[in-house]
């Protein structure tokens, strides 16, 4: 009996100490911009968010005392919710143990009842993840010439967006400088708004069913991209029966011809969702990712 209960002693401190080290920042002070004011109760469910009204970042410490690169990790799920665990907070304790300072990001979701200019909203905290993780790099201990974003799948068009979409920010008080990330790694991602492959569900969710040209322009990102575009990699399945890899092909030949640097991992085999749960088996995928960091990030 004594025995049993040293055990489960032992199990609920490292439960304890998992989730103590998380640390919670609000991405804006005083009230929320677009916000309507409405209050509604935040959703989570198995890991899902949705409904979010005040946007946060996790924030993972790391070891250590010199200035080290910080990512911020950017769920998806459609545009709908927030698959915050397997594609959140794994990939913060991934990156943790290559000496990163991790923050992931609950962005807002779009939804007309709750903002104005509700396609704008995730982009725009976004946007405020990076200059606040930016602005706070002494505090965190981070290099603020690199701050980086990882994004899975609507979570990587959100981090393409704003590997992209930085030269006119959402929030007119920031500038270009200050809200571009320094390296971007887009996880099956959707990139494309055009019909033929980009997944209907983030598209409908963002834009609308019956959007105007000029959203369907702004937010097909392989045509927003520029020798300026952050070094990027790419990490798709030929079997995504969800986002069709044609999206990742698009935006790294785009981004090739632009001048950008750009590296694309096409995998045989893993379908769509996968992220840095260690159960899957194209589980192996987070070698080439940190092949690359060293390349791109660490040197």
């Amino acid at each position: 009996m004594k025995n049993s209960l040293f055990v489960i002693g032992l199990l609920v401190l490292s439960v304890f100490q998992m989730f103590s080290q998380k640390q919670v920042i609000d991405l804006w002070e005083g009230s929320v911009p677009f916000s309507k004011g409405l209050e509604v109760e935040e959703q989570n469910v198995d890991y899902r968010v949705s409904r979010v009204t005040v946007p946060q970042l996790y924030h993972y410490p790391a070891k250590g005392s010199e200035a080290r690169p910080a990512i911020i990790i950017v769920p998806g799920g459609g545009y709908a919710l927030e698959a915050i665990d397997h594609e959140g907070f794994m990939a913060a304790e991934w990156f943790n143990q290559q000496g990163f300072e991790a923050f992931v990001l609950k962005y807002r979701l779009p939804d007309d009842d709750l903002f104005d200019n509700p396609a704008f909203v995730p982009l725009m905290d976004a946007q405020q993840a990076i200059y606040l993780v930016r602005s706070r790099a002494k505090e965190f201990d981070i290099d603020p010439t690199r701050v980086g974003i990882i994004g899975f799948s609507a979570g990587g068009h959100l981090a393409a967006s704003a590997s992209t979409l930085f030269t006119k920010p959402v929030d007119k008080e920031r500038t270009s400088e200050e809200v571009r990330p320094d390296f971007s790694v887009l996880m099956y991602p959707v990139i494309s708004m055009d019909t033929t492959c980009t997944h209907i569900g983030s598209r409908q969710n963002l834009i609308g069913d019956a959007p105007e040209q000029d959203m369907v322009e702004y937010f097909s990102l392989e045509k927003q991209v520029s020798e300026q575009t952050p070094v990027t990699l790419l990490v798709h399945s030929l079997d995504d029966n969800a986002v069709p890899v044609e999206n990742t092909y698009r935006y790294a030949n785009n981004l090739f011809e632009n001048g950008g640097d750009v590296t694309k991992v096409i995998l045989p085999i893993g379908g769509h969702g996968f992220g840095f749960d260690a159960k899957r088996p194209v589980a192996y995928w987070t070698q080439y990712l940190g092949v690359w960091l060293k390349s791109n990030v660490m040197k």
